[in-house]
């Protein structure tokens, strides 16, 4: 059997008990951090509970040496992921994989910024198009594909949300002024008034955390402000509906005027 476990989106208080069931039940259990991580999270504590090892794999120990699905073809397995099983494509392939050799999985559901994100900020779920990341650019690399995805949900009136790169491994995490200012130069070689210094735009810090952080604002605005530590996200939103516009002044801040256009 092969567990796959979602932690949630902040600490191992978000695993749901079903979760929890799963990892006693288990021979053996393996997390990995490198697609997502915790950072309110201890493991230590549900090593306590549990009175087992929780063994962090990399992603060569994952994808290439394919250590937990060797060891559920003999053993009961748990793989525990941050935020919600199968969002992440190595999640995916996991069960595709497990399923083709004859092991049974078990999918125990958590916390996604995918939904998270959108409710917390009082934006509406079903008006948000394509998910986009923004990745750390590099001299040779310099995609402009989330400006591009943006634009298409905003020409069909869908808000974007808009994930930020991280690099677990060398303790690397985009923050929302970052993501921002890459936004901005692609607008200055693109020049489609797509996000500009005046465009509205919502960060979002610590999805999951007791005290999360929502700013609703300009670009311009957002741009200089602290959010805190890692993990942050975006959301640029389409027209508003005058409850999404009331929700964005209440909870994020957002300058009064835009109750009025989206009236």
């Amino acid at each position: 059997m092969l567990y796959l476990v979602g932690l949630g989106l902040y600490d191992e208080k978000d695993m749901s008990l079903k979760g929890l069931e799963s990892l006693k039940k288990a021979d053996v259990i393996y997390a990995e951090f490198y697609t997502s991580r915790l950072f309110g999270g201890n493991l230590e504590f549900l090593e306590k509970i549990l009175g087992k090892e929780i063994i962090v794999l990399s992603r060569e120990e994952v994808e290439e040496e394919n250590i937990p699905l060797n060891e559920s073809e003999t053993k009961d397995v748990a793989f525990l992921c941050a935020g919600d099983p199968l969002i992440a494509t190595t999640h995916m392939d996991l069960m595709i994989q497990a399923k083709k050799i004859g092991i049974d999985t078990m999918v125990i559901h958590s916390s996604s910024i995918l939904s998270a994100a959108p409710g917390i900020a009082g934006l509406q779920a079903y008006k948000f198009g394509k998910v986009t990341t923004i990745p750390f650019t590099q001299e040779n690399y310099f995609p402009n594909s989330p400006y591009h995805t943006i634009k298409a949900n905003l020409t069909n009136q869908m808000h974007t949300l808009v994930l930020l790169d991280i690099q677990a491994h060398i303790n690397r995490y985009m923050t929302v002024n970052q993501g921002l200012e890459y936004l901005l130069r692609v607008e200055d070689i693109i020049k489609e008034n797509i996000v500009t210094d005046d465009t509205l735009a919502v960060a979002i810090a610590r999805a999951g955390a007791e005290k999360p952080m929502v700013r609703a604002d300009k670009v311009k605005k957002l741009l200089n402000e602290d959010f805190g530590g890692p993990l942050h996200c975006l959301i640029i939103p389409s027209q508003l509906h005058f409850l999404e516009a009331e929700a964005l002044v209440v909870l994020g801040g957002a300058p009064n005027d835009i109750l009025e256009s989206s009236r």
